[in-house]
């Protein structure tokens, strides 16, 4: 025990279960920053056994996780975590890392029509991460031919050659994927999925990711300001699909922050932009094939339905998030430009060539 206190601190999961978090989501505490960054070096070590952290992570998800909390985990998934900034400085797209299962993926689409309007874009993910295990970025992108087993460093020439890269979290982030067993085990999620949708690869200034409800994006807001590594100064979310950062079809929020002011936000009606239609009908059989063939079609111009609508207004919410367009009916204008030009075309083909 001497040993492990010079190591981590006073705080093994059993004490701060005991003393801090798991007394129930009504009665428990919340720790500090120092207790949040011990507890998850020792789980990154694999320092706890499998009962004391399932415990842990069950006592953090009844309870909710402060931002000081949130901010501490990403602050020591960053001491592992191999960051490599393109020269470009991109939106950051994070997306749920264990994925949709109902419908398509529209953010590989987005970004490339936002790429060919001028935006870059980033987007990261893993391979069938707990708990759901389903399609994410990487499986469009594989269906598509385009390679995703990149070291950084190759992301980074990739986002700047296209203007859309791809960040592995595997050779990224290899202590959060050396997780993922023991996050299967739990069969719920836990507070690793929400960071790691907070992974930063390319050092972006600029993070657009998705909520379910208006409080929880400014958890994540206060996150970003908390965090001592996240150099991130603009963050734009808004209500996604399946948790996924894809715009849901309706009255939607949207919520942005800039450093230096408060978070601001408002409601935007789709159907003023095109998206005139309802979340089912954005339904697919195959998330990964279908998203695939979609973000094809689409980008060719072989296709004008509701998903070729849903991928533009997608793509003019990463314009503005970029701060290209001074609103979202203008960055709608500049990806139906782009679409319409063939220059997204060209952004998938340079894409697959690269």
């Amino acid at each position: 025990m001497a040993q492990a206190t010079e190591k981590y601190g006073e705080w093994p999961l059993k004490r701060l279960m005991t003393e801090v978090v798991g007394s129930g989501h009504k009665s428990a505490d919340d720790m500090t920053r120092e207790q949040a960054a011990e507890a998850f070096r020792r789980i990154l070590d694999f320092e706890p056994d499998d009962t004391t952290l399932g415990a842990f992570w069950l006592a953090n998800r009844w309870k909710r996780n402060t931002p000081e909390e949130l901010a501490a985990y990403i602050d020591v998934m960053a001491e592992g975590t191999e960051t490599y900034a393109p020269q470009c400085d991109p939106v950051d797209c994070g997306a749920n890392y264990d994925g949709k299962g109902r419908s398509a993926i529209f953010g590989v689409a987005a970004g490339l029509v936002a790429a060919a309007a001028g935006t870059p874009v980033v987007v990261h993910s893993g391979d069938r991460v707990p708990t759901q295990k389903q399609d994410a970025y990487k499986h469009v992108l594989d269906e598509l031919g385009v390679r995703t087993d990149l070291t950084p460093e190759e992301s980074a020439e990739m986002t700047d050659e296209v203007g859309f890269g791809f960040y592995y979290q595997p050779n990224f982030a290899p202590e959060i994927t050396a997780l993922e067993e023991r996050r299967d085990m739990m069969g719920v999620r836990t507070f690793v999925n929400t960071i790691e949708t907070l992974a930063n690869p390319a050092e972006a200034s600029t993070h657009l990711g998705s909520f379910y409800h208006l409080p929880y994006a400014k958890r994540i807001i206060d996150t970003f300001q908390e965090s001592e590594t996240a150099p991130v100064d603009r963050v734009v979310m808004f209500q996604g699909m399946e948790g996924y950062d894809d715009v849901r079809p309706g009255s939607t929020k949207v919520a942005v922050w800039n450093e230096g002011e408060e978070m601001d936000d408002f409601d935007i009606e789709t159907p003023e932009y095109g998206m005139d239609f309802e979340e089912e009908d954005l339904g697919v059989d195959d998330v990964a094939a279908d998203s695939a063939t979609i973000t094809e079609e689409v980008l060719s111009g072989d296709r004008e339905d509701n998903f070729a609508d849903a991928i533009a207004v997608n793509a003019a919410l990463r314009i503005y998030a970029g701060g290209d367009a001074d609103d979202i009916r203008g960055g709608l204008e500049a990806a139906r430009d782009a679409l319409e030009s063939g220059a997204a075309a060209e952004k998938l083909e340079a894409l697959r060539s690269f």
